[in-house]
């Protein structure tokens, strides 16, 4: 009974042994994953490298003219302004007219200079006198002596009343003319054609800013105070231009806080070409440093978080392609800081990283 079992039992082993070798034979060998060249084509690798690490402070502020570069112009007499020629807005050069002034006192001015030049040509004409007197013997050298010095007194008081109608800017018909100390723009404006004023109690009538740059005054806040010190670079964006970024440096650091708002203030300075930057625009500012130590660095947009996890696609060649989890210390900009995962001098997928991942783990 045995021998007959073994009898049969031998050749089914061996035919069901050579069927299995014919099934597999016949069953497609496993596919090995590898990138197509046109694949290759269209992704962009980036090396992960050693960076320090960089912080953001998001802040909020206005921007103000320079004051540097900012004058108020006062009216030195009082009077009624008869031409006001500009307003505000306007630009103005150095030692243009702001506006026309007729004044009691620019009168009062010229009948004084008026009468100091009628007295310096009598003393002129009484020294001349006096020195023919004194060559005849008509006259005493003490006589002499006195006609010069009221001849010098009558030059000194001409002189006074000419450089005070020269301050004063009077124009050839006898009125007082406000003009312009610097160039820039007319940012403030507080006088209005045919007022009457009096030069005590009025305020100043223009302030003119020089706006070829421009200061932005941030806010920071208590706790924030020890991440932002002079030098730090600075990434400004205004509701006007949204899509635009002006770049500065922080150049001022207030140490006084807002007794109100409880704030410090700090200042960035910026050029303003064209300017497209104006007093009381309203701005958002992102205050960017330097640490001290360093961390590995890749594009911001190379990281997939998926699954409450974030991952890079590591690349070691068309067919080595890892999936490689890594831990996010911060991401600042465009680039991201990573505290484990990765290395320095690997190298990783930075764009359409997503089929590959899908493809990898789906």
């Amino acid at each position: 009974m045995n021998l007959i079992s073994l009898r049969w039992l031998l050749p089914l082993a061996l035919l069901l042994g050579g069927c299995s070798r014919d099934q597999a034979e016949d069953a497609p060998a496993p596919q090995t994953f590898r990138l197509s060249a046109a694949m290759l084509r269209q992704l962009r690798l980036d090396t992960v490298r050693s960076v320090p690490v960089r912080s953001e402070l998001t802040l909020s502020g206005l921007v103000t003219s320079n004051n540097d570069r900012t004058a108020r112009v006062f009216p030195l007499v009082g009077g009624l302004v008869e031409d006001l020629r500009v307003e505000l807005g306007d630009r103005v050069t150095k030692g243009q007219v702001l506006a026309v002034i007729r004044s009691g006192e620019i009168a009062s001015l010229q009948n004084e200079h008026a009468t100091a030049d009628t007295d310096l040509a009598i003393a002129r004409k009484n020294l001349q006198v006096l020195e023919d007197q004194f060559t005849a013997g008509l006259a005493s050298e003490r006589d002499l002596v006195l006609a010069r010095k009221e001849l010098e007194k009558a030059v000194s008081n001409a002189g006074k009343s000419r450089q005070q109608l020269g301050v004063y800017g009077v124009t050839a018909d006898g009125k007082y003319a406000l003009r312009a100390p610097v160039s820039g723009f007319i940012t403030e404006k507080n006088v209005t054609e045919n007022m009457q004023y009096n030069d005590s109690n009025v305020a100043h009538f223009f302030t003119i800013a020089d706006l070829d740059d421009v200061w932005i005054m941030a806010n920071v806040f208590e706790s924030d105070i020890a991440r932002v010190k002079e030098g730090y670079a600075a990434d400004v964006t205004t509701l006007s231009y949204p899509n635009e970024h002006f770049t500065g440096k922080i150049d001022k650091v207030f140490n006084v806080l807002d007794p109100e708002s409880r704030v410090l203030k700090v200042r960035i300075r910026l050029p303003n070409p064209g300017y497209r930057l104006k007093p009381q625009m309203h701005a958002q500012i992102k205050v960017r440093a330097v640490g001290s130590h360093a961390l590995p660095a890749v594009p911001a947009q190379a990281v997939i978080f998926d699954k409450d996890r974030s991952y890079v696609m590591v690349y070691k060649g068309p067919t080595q392609v890892e999936t490689r989890q890594v831990q996010v210390a911060q991401t600042v900009g465009e680039q991201s800081f990573l505290a484990t995962g990765v290395q320095a001098g690997e190298v990783i997928i930075a764009t359409n990283h997503l089929l590959i991942y899908n493809q990898l783990n789906n």
